[in-house]
Formats: structure tokens, sequence, C-alpha cells
């Protein structure tokens, strides 16, 4: 097993009952990331229910998860041909964590779209993109994942930001990893908050977030496309698209989130930083 495999693996307990042992290498300073999140959750509900793919995801993120024992709480609601719908909950100490209600089903990899859309604004090629340093030990979440930013969208790093909430990036597992449902549930939420090009600075906690996995992803790299409507009385919102190596739409994400009240970005680690941290 791979890192990734072994971080979000899940030990059936019971029925519908799992448990799991959270990575804090899928965290930032403040919490584990919450596609991570997802992911561990998804793999519970996927040996749950008929069907393999996430096809719609609904979280609520109640709590602040930390490294460590958890358990995973599966409930069908629903168990079709097509589509099965199960509740599932994220559990520390006693207390949830998550709550989430996931449809799956079967998609087909040699799908092709009757009609799609093209991405808004191309990435440029992966070499004219920026990169957080990595390879230091316990660096965190810069170590599991490879990303490649848009310059375009990364001038809050120097106090520079672009006026709009946008943020755009390739992704992939530093570890050899096809592409599943649970990687798609980190990926749409491993961009930094795309409020960042706004001026807004700090940790920015997601209070809900949907996504939707549309296709099984060609193997290669992601393009993550994010974007914003509205930033307002210390809310925002935040749009996320996945496309494959194959040019093919492969998720979509909307997540609803508290803006953060400040702080930086450690170009050492990639890790954000409390404004009161030294």
């Amino acid at each position: 097993m791979g890192r990734f495999d072994k971080a979000t693996a899940v030990r059936r307990l019971g029925d519908g009952r799992y448990e799991a042992d959270l990575d804090g290498k899928f965290g930032f300073a403040q919490a584990l990331n919450g596609g991570y999140l997802m992911a561990v959750m998804l793999n519970a509900v996927i040996d749950a229910g008929p069907h393999p793919h996430p096809v719609a995801t609904s979280a609520n993120f109640l709590r602040v998860a930390q490294p460590g024992p958890a358990e995973v709480w599966v409930e069908s609601r629903k168990a079709g041909r097509t589509a099965a719908v199960a509740r599932v909950t994220l559990v520390q100490s006693g207390e949830p964590v998550v709550d989430a209600q996931v449809s799956t089903g079967t998609l087909h990899a040699g799908a092709t779209a009757d009609w799609s859309a093209a991405p808004a604004t191309p990435l440029p090629p992966v070499e004219d993109c920026l990169t957080f340093d990595s390879g230091r030990e316990s660096r965190g979440f810069a170590d599991q994942v490879d990303m490649r930013f848009d310059p375009a969208t990364m001038g809050w790093l120097d106090g520079q930001p672009a006026g709009s909430p946008q943020m755009r990036a390739y992704f992939r597992l530093r570890e050899p990893y096809q592409l599943d449902g649970p990687a798609l549930a980190l990926a749409v939420d491993a961009l930094p908050p795309v409020v960042l090009n706004t001026g807004a600075g700090g940790w920015a906690p997601t209070v809900e977030l949907t996504w939707h996995m549309r296709a099984v992803p060609a193997p290669g790299w992601l393009a993550l496309h994010g974007s914003g409507r509205l930033v307002s009385d210390g809310w925002f919102d935040e749009e996320v698209e996945a496309w494959d190596s194959a040019g093919r739409l492969v998720a979509q994400c909307r997540q609803l989130a508290r803006v953060g009240r400040g702080g930086r970005v450690d170009m050492s680690t990639g890790e954000w930083r409390d404004p009161d941290q030294p």
C-alpha cells in the first residue's frame, strides 16, 4: 500500500462501523485537510455499498479533526441498481466531526461526453508554474501532494493579490497513484483558499462542501480551476473544477467557508501560520 492508501484506510468493526487512524501529514498547522477527511469517509461508504464511485457528496464540517484514532459510521438510506445513498459520520472522542450524505454510482472509464464546456482560463504549461519547495522531514500536506500553481494567481504571496477570488494549479499525489473517487475528494479541496487573492489571509475553515465526481480520471495531472462569486460579512464561496489529462471535466465542487483572520504562508513548508505564531 502507498502512503495515500494507508492514510485513508478503514477497517470494518461491524455492520456500518469502521475504524481509521487519521494521518497528521495530511493536515496544516490548524487542522487536517477537509478533502482528506472526505477521502477516509468515502472509503467506508464504498466498502459498505454496492457502487464504486462517489458521484455526489455533501459534507458539513462540525469540528476540527485531529490526527489519531477515529470511527466512521455508515447508514444506508437507499441501495438501488444505478445509485445508492448513505449517511456517513466521522467521529472522534464520541463526537461527530464531519457529517455527510453520499450518493454512489458506477461510472465507465471509457465514457465520452455528449457535450462539455471548456475551462474558462487555461493553465500555462506545467514547467512554467510555481511550486512550494518539498523534501524536508515532517513537512505535512505539502509533502503529500505535488502542486504546480499558475503564477497569475499567486501574487498574494508577495502582497500583490489578483483582486478577485481565483486560484489555479496542477495536482497529483507525490507517490504514483491511479486517481479515484477518494483522491478526487482530496484534489477538490487542495487549493489555497481563493479568498487570499482578495487580500484576505489566514486559515479559512470550510463549513459546508458539496462535490460531484463526473468521470473516472485518466492518468496524469489534474488541472484545478478555483473561483468565487461573493466575499461578504466574513463568508466566501469557492468553486473548483478538476480536469484530467485527457481534457475531461472529472469533478466539480462548491464550498462555503469563513474568511481567515490573517496569517501567512510559511514558504519552507507550504503551511498556513496563525498571525500569533512566531
